[in-house]
């Protein structure tokens, strides 16, 4: 699956409700699906849904499910790969049959957790232990464990950024869009990559930086108090702006609706393409593409918006998508231990080069980079996230939807009519009567 994760991508995704999803009886939603206290006892067959169709096909989630059953032998782990994960666990969700573990759709409301899930513990509780625990809290119950975290910058081609003469991290917009004309004039290559055709990097990619330019953990939640969310000097503006003009200024590729997510991470390890943005997540990607290119890995660098708040560059830290038990499972126990065993001994963020939901792991080596130039994590909140999302779908912007960008990167081209400013006035006055209509 080439995309790995959607999840990484999300602003958080619950734009939508999802109608008429009853998810089927009415179970006790009292019941907690509490962490064994010991594998003994813990039995069951259990189905784990799962968006990473490519670690079923090479045998990788047989191989964890292997190491679980040596502490959980009276477990029976069955996976269920699904390529259209959002689309079909949306419809499957109209029933009870969902799986026992599966990652929560962005498409359902958060209020709507307790409704489809078994809650895990209390917040109060469990945020000592993982991060991101905001993101599924309802009422003081988290009802999700995260698979990773993901910090947010540019993935980039390190040799090709120095053959163009280029050995710092650009400190401001203006200094990377000079940085990247450098990059065109001295090497040829091409200088950013949108990926736009495939969508979702234009989608929850960018708008997961909010909270890097203003080194803001709340950058996020402010978005559910604010009518110009892209007037001069928010994270939006700055973000979109830059968006803007590299497309503009024809630093990225010739034609946008040609791009292919796949080829493009071979044409960045190659040094055809100097950069994109991504999540951290990407980076082990591009490097496998580049050993697989027979190119050198250690070129593959990463660094972060180009912004600084007191003269120290920041990147936000964002949830991928979140592990929850069907509220109607009947092996709830197994269900959980699964969760607890993927999260604290799988190694799977680590292998990811991901950043792992237990407080207790720092950084990994695909950010020493930022850990080396004192990068700050800023570990963004998600207490507003509910809100934040019922403006974004009155609105009918779609935050985590590729739709918006792509029609900024139309109009910096001139594929359709339509200025910057003019983009921004309408985006902010859909968003004002939006806060209106959903306050009211």
């Amino acid at each position: 699956m080439g995309k790995k994760t959607l999840g990484v991508a999300l602003l958080t995704t619950a734009m939508l409700t999802v109608a008429g999803c009853s998810g089927g009886g009415s179970p006790n939603a009292d019941e907690t699906a509490a962490a064994p206290v010991n594998p003994d006892g813990v039995s069951g067959d259990i189905t784990v849904l799962t968006n990473r169709t490519d670690l079923i096909q090479d045998g990788t989630m047989k191989k964890y499910a292997a190491e679980f059953n040596k502490t959980y032998p009276e477990v029976k782990v069955g996976f269920e790969g699904l390529t259209d994960y959002e689309g079909e666990v949306k419809i499957r969700m109209n029933t009870e049959d969902y799986g026992d573990v599966l990652l929560i759709p962005g498409v359902i409301a958060k209020g709507d957790y307790p409704k489809f899930f078994a809650p895990l513990g209390d917040t109060s509780t469990m945020k000592s232990t993982y991060r991101f625990t905001d993101k599924t809290d309802v009422d003081g119950r988290t009802y999700g464990i995260a698979t990773f975290g993901t910090a947010n910058g540019f993935v980039y081609n390190k040799a090709l950024w120095k053959q163009a003469g280029i050995s710092e991290w650009p400190t401001t917009t203006r200094q990377f869009l000079d940085d990247l004309r450098a990059v065109e004039r001295k090497t040829g290559a091409t200088p950013y990559y949108t990926n736009f055709k495939d969508g979702w990097p234009l989608s929850g990619t960018w708008t997961n930086s909010v909270g890097s330019v203003s080194c803001d953990s709340q950058a996020s939640d402010k978005l559910a108090e604010m009518d110009k969310p892209w007037e001069e000097g928010t994270d939006l503006h700055a973000l979109d702006t830059l968006l803007h003009d590299i497309v503009h200024e024809k630093l990225s590729e010739k034609d946008p609706a040609t791009t292919n997510w796949e080829s493009s991470k071979t044409l960045l390890a190659k040094g055809e393409v100097g950069s994109m943005m991504l999540g951290s997540w990407a980076i082990n990607q591009m490097r496998d593409a580049a050993e697989k290119a027979g190119e050198n890995p250690d070129d593959i660098g990463f660094m972060p918006v180009p912004a600084q708040e007191g003269g120290r560059f920041c990147a936000t830290l964002v949830s991928d998508y979140q592990q929850a038990v069907n509220v109607h499972s009947d092996h709830k126990s197994a269900a959980r231990a699964w969760i607890d065993w993927f999260t604290e001994k799988s190694g799977y963020a680590a292998k990811e080069g991901a950043v792992s939901a237990l407080k207790s792991e720092g950084m990994p080596d695909t950010l020493q980079e930022y850990v080396d130039n004192d990068v700050k994590i800023v570990e963004r909140s998600e207490a507003r996230t509910s809100e934040v999302n019922a403006i974004d779908n009155a609105s009918e912007i779609g935050l985590a939807k590729p739709d918006y960008r792509q029609k900024l990167i139309d109009i910096a081209r001139g594929a359709v009519d339509g200025t910057l400013d003019g983009y921004f006035d309408e985006l902010d006055e859909r968003w004002s009567q939006a806060r209106r209509t959903v306050g009211s």
